[in-house]
C-alpha cells in the first residue's frame, strides 16, 4: 500500500498597533516545491490549504486577543505551523508555535498557560479531530 503523506508548512510574521494588538502588518507564507512563497488564497486554492490556514489564523487571533486581555501589548510575532495528513487526508501531526515580542507588559507563567488554553478554544481548533502528535508552543522573547 502506498503511504503518501500530505505536508503543509505555513509561517507568519506580523506587527501590531494599539493595546488590543490590532494587526498592523501580516505576511503569511507557505512551502511550495521546497520554497517559501506568499500565501494568496483564491477560488483555485486547494481546500486543505484553506483548512490549514484557518487553523493557523484562528490560533493567531486567539493568541493576540488573549495577550491583550492579559495586558500584554505585542510589538511583533512570528509563527510556524506544520500539518501532516495521511494518504486519506486524516491529520496525524499538528505543530504550531509562536514567538511573540511584547512592547508593553510581561507574561508570567500563568499568563502563558492561560493564553495557550484559550488558543485551544478557538472555534476551528475545538472542531479538530483528535490528532496523535499535537503541539502548541508560545514563547515570549
Amino acid at each position: 500500500m502506498n503511504m503518501n503523506k500530505h505536508y503543509f508548512q505555513l509561517r507568519l510574521n506580523s506587527t501590531y498597533e494599539s493595546s488590543n494588538n490590532k494587526l498592523q502588518q501580516l505576511l503569511v507564507e507557505h512551502v511550495v516545491d521546497s520554497e517559501w512563497q506568499p500565501l494568496v488564497l483564491s477560488e483555485r486554492s486547494p481546500g486543505f490549504l484553506i483548512y490549514a490556514y484557518s487553523i493557523f489564523t484562528c490560533q493567531h487571533l486567539f493568541m493576540r486577543n488573549n495577550c491583550a486581555e492579559r495586558g500584554i501589548e505585542l510589538e511583533s510575532a512570528s509563527g510556524e505551523m506544520v500539518l501532516v495528513a495521511d494518504e486519506e487526508w486524516k491529520l496525524e501531526q499538528m505543530h504550531i508555535s509562536f514567538d511573540v515580542k511584547p512592547s508593553k507588559g510581561t507574561a508570567s507563567a500563568d499568563d502563558r498557560e492561560y493564553i495557550l488554553t484559550r488558543m485551544e478554544q478557538c472555534p476551528v481548533s475545538k472542531n479538530l479531530p483528535e490528532i496523535a502528535d499535537e503541539q502548541t508552543r508560545l514563547n515570549f522573547i
